[in-house]
């Protein structure tokens, strides 16, 4: 009989190659190039997740996101995983099995906060509009007129289209049916204006690597009274653990609770370490500054496309400023014009779903959104145009 050795052989397995990632100025949908000072923070010395000094900096980088979001809900925290997992802790705690949901769907985000809401055990009723589009509040509207429900959620800066959703249209009907209010501002939350108390948006999930300026890895979200009135309510668990609100608070901390923590998970010290950093430059340099300047690198972006020949997906009115897609010029190869642009160091990405092979994404977010930045971006993807035979009309 053959024996057959299973584990470990006795030859040594080779080190990889040092680490040496080459330079990109990242202006896809994200992540976008983070603030050095943000990459300097992460290197902080490393502590416990329990140490009394990292409990003090949970506590400010509270307050801080809470000053980003513009709202005084204490239950706001970024979740230590990407804005994925951001999204999915609102509609696993908010919704349980038998609820109903509206959700409004403008590209594959709006999709996949139907999909969560699904697998939360909701009843999901989908309002679509084509690609580029944004939603009418009538159409929903007219679905809550049908039946109630629970939940209306929506994204704020549909990322595959380009499309910005208003804000306010959307709470207000919502509210008409005393439906809570779920919104996705991935790529919105820092670089284009959201108050949400003066809005009156329940919960909304956001993450670390776009307008906020710091490496992926972090869901920030915030969860208002009604929401947590909601989530104190269910008649079960969440189908989650490590996404639980009721257990994540144990760790981060309810207003009326001691300094002492319980644990929950390993919180990813470093990355905190450099939102904290992030949160803190957003708020030196001021909300209304931030988006003013995410709207001027904007429209030197335009110009600068305009002058290529390159128009932009959606309607004008639609447009949004951190996430602009365009339309790929006929007879243009789209993959080869990204893969140049590679091959200089700059990064844009294709078009997702229905529209890919279509259009470019282009994200100004963040550290990016500063005019030297846009203008390296546009003589890099001229020259690449050029080299592919493209003449601007």
């Amino acid at each position: 009989m053959t024996t057959m050795t299973i584990g470990p052989t006795s030859e040594k397995t080779p080190a990889p190659p040092k680490l040496n990632p080459p330079e990109r100025l990242l202006f896809g949908p994200g992540p976008s190039n983070p603030d050095p000072r943000v990459l300097q923070a992460m290197t902080a010395n490393q502590i416990g997740h329990l140490d009394p000094y990292f409990v003090e900096l949970m506590d400010q980088v509270m307050r801080s996101l809470r000053g980003v979001f513009r709202t005084a809900n204490h239950h706001t925290l970024p979740i230590s995983a990407t804005g994925s997992a951001g999204i999915e802790t609102i509609m696993m705690n908010l919704l349980e099995d038998g609820d109903s949901a509206v959700i409004g769907v403008a590209g594959y985000f709006g999709h996949r906060m139907a999909e969560m809401a699904r697998r939360a055990g909701a009843d999901v009723r989908v309002v679509e509009v084509p690609s580029g589009q944004t939603l009418d509040p009538a159409q929903i509207d007219a679905e809550l007129k049908k039946k109630p429900a629970k939940l209306v959620g929506f994204v704020h800066a549909e990322t595959t289209t380009g499309a910005c959703q208003p804000i306010a249209p959307m709470v207000e009907v919502a509210k008409r049916y005393d439906a809570l209010v779920a919104m996705d501002c991935v790529t919105s939350l820092a670089g284009l204006p959201i108050d949400l108390d003066a809005l009156g948006v329940d919960a909304a999930g956001s993450c670390s690597q776009k307008c906020i300026g710091a490496p992926p890895g972090l869901g920030p979200i915030s969860i208002g009274p009604r929401a947590m009135q909601a989530v104190q309510a269910r008649k079960s668990k969440p189908h989650t653990w490590y996404l639980d609100l009721a257990l994540l608070f144990q760790y981060w901390g309810e207003e009326r609770a001691s300094r002492s923590r319980a644990f929950h998970h390993t919180a990813p010290i470093a990355m905190i370490y450099g939102f904290h950093e992030a949160m803190r430059l957003i708020l030196e340099e001021g909300l209304e500054a931030r988006w003013a300047r995410h709207q001027t690198a904007h429209e030197a972006l335009v110009r600068g496309l305009d002058k290529l020949g390159i128009s932009l997906f959606p309607a004008p009115a639609d447009r949004c400023a951190t996430i602009n897609v365009v339309n790929v010029p006929t007879g243009v190869d789209e993959a080869a014009v990204r893969r140049r642009l590679l091959g200089m160091g700059v990064e844009m990405s294709g078009g997702l779903g229905v529209l890919a092979g279509k259009v470019w994404r282009i994200g100004v977010m963040g550290y990016n959104a500063q005019i030297p930045r846009v203008e390296r971006f546009l003589g890099a993807l001229e020259e690449a145009l050029r080299a592919e035979g493209w003449k601007a009309a």
